[in-house]
Formats: C-alpha cells, structure tokens, sequence
C-alpha cells in the first residue's frame, strides 16, 4: 500500500502545480512528438528528463533491455506515420540487467525471451558495454529492416545511443 500511497501523492503534487501551457496545448490539439525513444524499463533511464523534454516532446517505448517485438514495432510505425515523428532513437544503457542477464544466460521465467533477443545481439560478448551497444547496434538494424519498405515509416532517422547512467551523457552511436 505504501508504494500505491507514493503514486497516489505524487499525482496529486502533479495536479496541484496547476496545468502549464505546453500540458493544455497537448491535451487540446493531441499530441506531436518530435521523436520516438525506444528505451529499457530500468527506472533510471527517463528519456522525458534525459533529453529534457516536455510533455508531448518524446514518444517513449519502454521495454526491458529495449528489444524489438511487433508491438513496439507498431508503436514506432504509429508514431512515424501518424504523429510525423521524424527521429527514432534506440537507447541503451550502462548497468542494463537485461543485458547482465543475457551475459550470464539467465533464461527463468519470462525474461528468458528478452535474454534470447539479447543474445542474439550480443553472442558471446562478456563486457557489459559492449554487449551493451551491440544490442543497440542490432535493434538498429532490426528497425531499419522492418521499415526499409514501408516509405510512410521510412522516412525518419534511426538512431542509435547509450545513456550512462553515473555520468548522464548520451552518446549516439
């Protein structure tokens, strides 16, 4: 309860701030982001406040160990075909357990198809950051391949980066 007590206060911190321009206008006339943010779920990474961004700014695609599957594929298609989103970044990080647990083989439960994913990015590359950019390197290449042939989701600008999360730099690959 305490955790829901968190979220619960929060928002309302949030409401009581009263609403900003940038919040009104997006609420109003919908939203028009400039760029998609495909990221991990880890906690520390919040492309929103890695960037600097507003509401209404980032398209965020948030998915452990950033891999691709055909529902945050269709998200990027929506979000570069409907919304005119001209920029797609796929944003790795330092310290991904993901990744640490693709580097370990860890394949219980659920995680084992993101450790799958991961490895086959990664092979048998032992070094947290260079497992780690090639993971980026390969969801590059994955969205690249998936929009190669569609023109109205091909025409924005795939990215990749890590984020280092002691340090806050974002390096683009």
């Amino acid at each position: 309860m305490e955790a829901l007590q968190k979220l619960q206060e929060g928002n309302r911190r949030y409401v009581d701030r009263g609403p900003n321009a940038k919040r009104l206008d997006t609420a109003k006339n919908g939203q028009h982001p400039y760029g998609v943010v495909i990221c991990c779920s880890d906690s520390r990474v919040i492309p929103e406040q890695i960037f600097d961004a507003q509401i209404g700014d980032l398209f965020v695609i948030r998915v452990a160990g950033n891999v691709l599957g055909d529902h945050q594929l269709g998200s990027v298609e929506y979000a570069v075909s409907h919304l005119g989103c001209e920029l797609v970044v796929l944003l790795g990080h330092t310290g991904c357990g993901a990744v640490d647990a693709a580097i370990h083989r860890h394949r219980d439960g659920f995680i084992g198809c993101i450790v799958e994913d991961i490895l086959s990015a990664i092979g048998e590359e032992t070094d947290p950051l260079k497992a780690c950019e090639q993971n980026v390197r390969h969801g590059v290449q994955r969205l690249q391949e998936a929009f190669f042939e569609h023109p109205e989701a091909g025409r924005a600008q795939i990215l990749g980066a890590v984020y280092d999360i002691v340090t806050g730099e974002v390096r683009f690959l």
